[in-house]
């Protein structure tokens, strides 16, 4: 096997830790000495001890002399963990192989250049758009301090998000719905407006085995999202943030009574300024969004900027309508060559319904 091969081993290692990890970084890595695999880990949760610890105390045999695989550069900071780089000098490790860079100001190839003042063989950059990748909430919040926004929405092969009675349950597939779930469990937190709430009394929960449930944000400027809605009732029970411009104290009071947590935003235009929101929400750690809310709240993401990729959910199927609801309101753009245009597209199958996912180009 090459290095492509055994880097590929601890991308799939790195996986096993998605929805765990936020906001620090999945990582995979393995231990390899005269062609065979002595060790492997990855990081499991956060707060716990990094891949490359993970992968040592795994070793059955001595790893001296062995090659290490990392999709990440290793640490060389205190932080909940020790550094990195000092166990992978203490154990008598050759050669570390990495997949991408860590672009941590703490870290930022200090973790590369003191392994190889220890004479340790360092190669960069293997598999690298793989590992970029997979950590891709990771690189962008650790650059910027904000969540990562995915815009998510399902509609018909004819482009609507309902039929013109405002029923939409359900578009796609089961497939489709249970691959969501493994998104809500991917990201911290999932956003909606108080209109998907008044609309549709969602959940908004993940219900998949061992799933974890994110972070519930409500934009609700006007503060009319229903005290007996799903979302309120359980709030207690799962963490829920509801962003508004009111400031009646005794109506933000009933919502707190429930376990809500209200956070005021300024106002813009008539609705909460969304990137005000985002720089709140990044300074509490949380690095991620699934946006799944409606129309309105889609076009204010998207003329705000905040949105970095999209995940659009085809089922062939046509409901017709004039009045029938689209996937993205507002006044939208004036002319065709002001489009937002997605790039790095991907397009799967999920059962009978299809999945086209591309980055923003900002």
């Amino acid at each position: 096997m090459n290095d492509s091969e055994y880097m590929s081993i601890a991308l799939e290692l790195a996986k096993k830790g998605c929805g765990y990890t936020s906001p620090n970084p999945m990582v995979g890595a393995v231990i390899v000495r005269n062609g065979e695999i002595i060790g492997q880990g990855w990081h499991e949760k956060y707060g716990e001890p990094h891949a490359e610890r993970n992968a040592l105390a795994s070793c059955k045999v001595s790893p001296r002399g062995a090659t290490m695989y990392v999709t990440l550069e290793p640490c060389c900071h205190y932080g909940k963990q020790p550094p990195c780089t000092d166990a992978l000098i203490e154990a008598g490790i050759k050669r570390v192989v990495v997949g991408s860079g860590d672009p941590n100001p703490l870290v930022a190839g200090k973790g590369v250049k003191i392994l190889r003042e220890h004479g340790i063989e360092v190669e960069e950059n293997v598999l690298k758009e793989e590992c970029d990748r997979l950590n891709e909430i990771f690189l962008h919040y650790i650059r910027t301090g904000l969540p990562f926004v995915v815009m998510k929405y399902a509609m018909t092969a004819d482009g609507k998000i309902a039929a013109y009675t405002g029923k939409s349950k359900w578009i796609t597939g089961e497939i489709a719905r249970e691959f969501v779930h493994g998104q809500r469990h991917r990201y911290s937190a999932v956003m909606v407006g108080s209109g998907t709430v008044i609309a549709d009394d969602p959940m908004l929960t993940c219900r998949i085995p061992r799933g974890k449930n994110p972070v519930r944000i409500v934009c609700d400027s006007r503060l009319i999202t229903p005290l007996d809605s799903k979302i309120v009732k359980t709030a207690k029970e799962v963490s829920t943030i509801i962003a508004t411009c009111c400031e009646d104290k005794d109506k933000i009071k009933e919502y707190e009574k429930n376990g809500c947590r209200i956070m005021n935003i300024p106002e813009k235009e008539g609705h909460i300024d969304l990137c005000v929101l985002m720089k709140k929400l990044g300074g509490e750690k949380i690095d991620s969004i699934l946006l799944e809310g409606g129309a309105a709240l889609n076009w204010s993401a998207l003329s705000s900027g905040i949105v970095n990729k999209a995940q659009i959910y085809i089922a062939p199927k046509l409901f017709g309508g004039n009045t029938a609801k689209t996937p993205i309101g507002g006044i939208g753009v004036e002319y065709p060559d002001s489009a937002f245009r997605l790039k790095n597209t991907m397009i799967s199958r999920l059962g009978d319904d299809f999945l086209i996912e591309g980055e923003v180009d900002m």
